[in-house]
């Protein structure tokens, strides 16, 4: 049975829980939060619209494969331990781009943690809704 409070709710949420896991994912590589909760998140938006609307609209909505996003996040974290192996340090050695100032955001810095959260965050994304969708339709997880 759809109920129509859940739906027209998750039409609010899911954009606002999309955009708070990005504050999070952000955020993380110097404060607590990061990858793995924003991937929480943000993945907490796409189950709600699976509970409310089904697992094929919310598939749907999503435009990517769990899997696929797994593969990419497994790709992008392993990735970001180029750079530092490539200027002659340790793998996964954190590097930096020097800091600059955006005007909502104040100063920002932007280095391979970052890179190695934005992995994470899709490798959580990606497995957190590949085994709900799978328990929602009644599969094998």
């Amino acid at each position: 049975m759809r109920s129509i409070i859940l739906a027209q709710t998750g039409r609010i949420m899911v954009p606002a829980l999309v955009v708070m896991s990005l504050w999070v994912l952000y955020r993380g590589h110097n404060l607590p939060g990061g990858g793995f909760i924003g991937g929480l998140l943000f993945a907490s938006g796409f189950a709600l619209v699976a509970i409310s609307d089904g697992v094929a609209e919310a598939r749907r909505r999503l435009r990517f494969s769990p899997i696929l996003l797994i593969a990419t996040g497994l790709i992008v974290c392993l990735g970001s331990g180029l750079p530092a192996v490539l200027s002659g340090d340790a793998f996964m050695k954190a590097l930096w781009l020097p800091a600059f100032s955006l005007p909502l955001l104040g100063k920002v810095h932007l280095g391979t943690p970052l890179v190695f959260d934005i992995g994470v965050y899709l490798t959580v994304i990606g497995f957190t809704l590949k085994v709900f969708f799978n328990l929602c339709e009644g599969g094998d997880a």
